[in-house]
């Protein structure tokens, strides 16, 4: 079963991006260390997508560097 959006932005925020907003169910999350943002979309207690999971998991890898 995939995780839930909700899942994501906190995995997100513990890896120290921030919300920038958005519009609709899209939020946007920078980082310093990290050169693109990530733009999630989707209510919070939705299944995320594959790519959404492997554009987080990439993310989180880069803002560690």
């Amino acid at each position: 079963m995939p995780p839930k959006v909700w899942e994501l932005i906190r995995e997100l925020e513990k890896a120290g991006f921030r919300d920038r907003g958005g519009k609709g169910n899209h939020r946007n999350f920078i980082h310093p260390n990290v050169s693109k943002f990530i733009t999630l979309s989707g209510k919070p207690g939705d299944d995320a997508k594959h790519y959404q999971i492997r554009a987080v998991k990439r993310a989180v890898e880069e803002s560690k560097l």
